[in-house]
């Protein structure tokens, strides 16, 4: 039976195993999907386990996406990212040997998360809350949607200036500081617990806003519970989830034969799988 497993710290919240495993049934392939905490010093030993065949695949979560890239063999990203979510096993075709590769499923499933819900970020004013390992692909899948403004916001200013390198048009806030906005994303990791909140003051903000948060577990964070008593269009991150698990699946399971790998479903079941309980 093969393996595969998410890492990251916290990892309880992760439902990637509840998802991969109903794809691997519905499409007959013996495996098994497991959750895994680390911490940063046991990344290594991972990887290790996929280059002798204990592991096949692996996707990565906060705060791992950068700190797996230096174990991989070869990375298929836009270099600007510098995120890795998906890391599975390619055959060299001209050595035929296997390398470790690590890919960046997040861009295609933010990308598609809007399109679900058919909105459109050409010509909005954009304000992003942090500076995190997911950042840098909505940054990057936000410019190909061409805003017309990108903020962003993060408790560590080092951070924001950093991204501010890599993404020279990006308007940087300072953390608390709210500006005009159409859309804002939360991208920090405040809000998998109960009682955190992001200390932004909802009441001077105008009407009409989209509050759009990736964390998908809870469904609701505190982020979108008070923009949603004041009226706003809120979205989690489930299908930002789904969409990046279905794009890492198809990863998975490439083979010789089946070289584009397989493409599960996205239908009511899986969306009724990823209901909390």
């Amino acid at each position: 039976m093969k393996k595969y497993l998410v890492i990251g710290n916290p990892i309880n919240h992760s439902l990637s195993p509840r998802l991969h495993n109903y794809w691997f049934k519905e499409n007959n392939i013996d495996a098994v999907y497991e959750k895994k905490q680390i911490e940063e010093n046991d990344i290594e030993g991972i990887i290790s386990e996929m280059r002798n065949g204990k592991i096949e695949g692996i996707n990565v979560t906060v705060p791992f996406k950068k700190s797996v890239i230096p174990f991989l063999d070869k990375i298929e990203i836009p270099e600007v990212t510098q995120s890795v979510n998906t890391i599975y096993i390619q055959k060299n075709n001209i050595t035929g040997s296997n390398e470790i590769v690590g890919r960046n499923t997040d861009i295609l499933g933010f990308k598609f998360s809007l399109e679900h819900i058919k909105y459109s970020a050409k010509g909005k004013k954009i304000f992003i809350l942090g500076a995190g390992g997911v950042t840098p692909s909505i940054i990057y899948a936000l410019e190909e949607m061409k805003p017309s403004t990108i903020m962003l916001s993060n408790r560590t200013k080092e951070k924001a200036e950093n991204l501010k390198k890599s993404f020279p048009q990006l308007e940087l806030v300072d953390w608390g500081d709210i500006k005009n906005f159409d859309m804002i994303i939360n991208t920090t990791s405040l809000g998998l617990k109960e009682n955190e909140k992001i200390p932004i003051n909802y009441d001077q903000i105008g009407s009409g806003k989209f509050f759009y948060d990736v964390i998908y577990n809870p469904r609701k964070t505190n982020f979108l519970l008070e923009a949603e008593k004041r009226g706003h269009q809120i979205e989690n991150g489930k299908m930002m989830f789904i969409y990046q698990a279905q794009a890492a699946f198809s990863l998975f399971t490439i083979s010789p034969d089946l070289r584009d790998g397989l493409l599960p479903s996205v239908n009511k079941k899986v969306l009724q799988l990823l209901e909390n309980d």
